[in-house]
């Protein structure tokens, strides 16, 4: 094997490699996309990277890497497999973090990794479930692979996929070589990026995983570190806008995620996020809401409550300690690392290393809107969402506000107007 060009990673198509990245989002289901359409103005559409000049964010690490290394390629013998060095050790989760990185970088953006911590207890049913299907997708690339089915190994390879420690570790050691803050989170990536947003020490969270919102980040940035080549849209979700245009307080938010879908407790079959907030807004709570739908549809051990708690008090780092500091990168040893360490080709290092110094220089530039200020989003009363509305009509009653009109029909019975609770 020869080394591997840095650019493999970022490129889809070239007669004999094909990169495939995950989709979708993690953590609530079909949060996103329901808040394109009910709340599309906590969405803003974002140009380009550069719209982020002089700003500092809180980047989940370990998403990353999963991305970086799902990216499978397929060689000229026709079989996949990732990108590797000379030792056949796998080496996408670095190429792909040196390339992205320094893309960020010369957009003027600077950068703090977020790695995960312990997961979390309440998770492990989730991680089992997780477990299971990449035993099943080894299983299946093994029936592919004996069939001759391309496209059967190549979904199987994506899902046997994960990040183990010593990956992990390679890319701090890349990062800190580059200059860069690394941050060990306690426990989930994305609720510290959270915390970190939530007390102003970073601009924006940026994660594919949706629940960072539901952890409290004022700003969610999603599709930052997506390929040049894939030309995903990067969005910029602002949660005090969802707030105000779902018409919810946080803690409403926070039980809308947990009936909609998340990965700390059982989900309800048959109810995502359009079900879940006229539930809310139909009974008022989600205590209410599981009364309602019964044991039939609601298992023993849909602990709603555990979930609710470690939204609102998942273990995250201290923010006023947490050490963000930009040194200066160690040019000499980050060679060392990638030619020496990862069998890279020394002239394609240097080329990388020299677009690295340069782009230090852009990292120090100040934010746009330091100058302008931030633009500020109306969101009047018309504009908000009722989950009870028909299109092209009124809004249907809630119990509550059925059972206020029944009581103004009674025998003396004052006139006055019920209002739809707010959920």
């Amino acid at each position: 094997k020869s080394a591997l060009p840095f650019g493999a990673c970022a490129r889809i198509g070239n007669g004999h490699s094909r990169l495939c990245g995950r989709s979708g989002a993690m953590g609530i289901k079909g949060l996103m996309k329901f808040l394109q359409d009910a709340a599309p103005k906590a969405i803003r559409e974002v140009d380009s990277q550069a719209a982020y000049t002089g700003r500092v964010v809180a980047i989940d690490a370990s998403m990353c890497l999963y991305q970086f290394l799902i990216m499978i390629r397929e060689n000229r013998s026709g079989t996949y497999s990732n990108l590797t060095n000379e030792e056949g050790q796998v080496t996408s989760h670095i190429i792909g973090m040196l390339t992205r990185t320094i893309r960020l970088m010369e957009s003027g953006i600077k950068p703090v990794y977020v790695f995960d911590g312990k997961p979390p207890e309440l998770k492990l049913g989730e991680l089992a479930a997780r477990r299971a299907k990449r035993e099943e997708a080894t299983a299946n690339l093994a029936v592919a692979k004996e069939a001759g089915d391309a496209e059967g190994v190549l979904k199987s390879t994506k899902a046997t996929v994960k990040v183990t420690r010593e990956q992990n570790e390679e890319t701090k050691k890349l990062l800190r070589l580059m200059g860069l803050p690394v941050i060990d989170a306690p426990s989930e990536a994305e609720a510290t990026c959270a915390a970190l947003c939530r007390d102003g020490r970073v601009y924006a969270a940026a994660t594919e995983d949706a629940d960072c919102l539901t952890f409290g980040t004022k700003i969610l940035i999603r599709n930052l570190m997506a390929a040049e080549s894939q030309k995903k849209q990067i969005l910029e979700v602002t949660l005090q806008r969802a707030l105000e245009q779902l018409n919810v307080t946080m803690d409403q938010f926070i039980d809308f995620c947990i009936l909609s879908g998340c990965d700390y407790c059982d989900t309800l079959k048959g109810i995502g996020p359009s079900t879940a907030i006229k539930l809310l807004v139909q009974h008022g709570s989600l205590e209410k809401v599981l009364e309602v739908l019964g044991p039939e549809k609601v298992p023993e051990n849909f602990n709603y409550q555990t979930a609710r708690d470690f939204f609102k008090e998942c273990e995250a780092v201290d923010t006023k300690t947490a050490e963000i500091e930009f040194g200066e990168p160690d040019f000499e040893g980050l060679t060392k690392f990638l030619v020496e360490g990862c069998s890279f080709n020394k002239e394609r290092v240097d080329r990388y290393v020299e677009r690295l110094k340069a782009a230090k220089s852009r990292t120090k530039q100040r934010p746009l809107d330091s100058f302008f200020g931030r633009a500020k989003v109306e969101i009047k009363e018309s504009e908000k969402f009722d989950p009870l509305k028909k299109k092209g009509g009124a809004a249907p009653k809630s119990a509550a506000a059925k059972a206020g009109a029944a009581k103004r029909k009674a025998p003396g019975a004052a006139g006055s107007s019920t209002k739809r609770p707010r959920v």
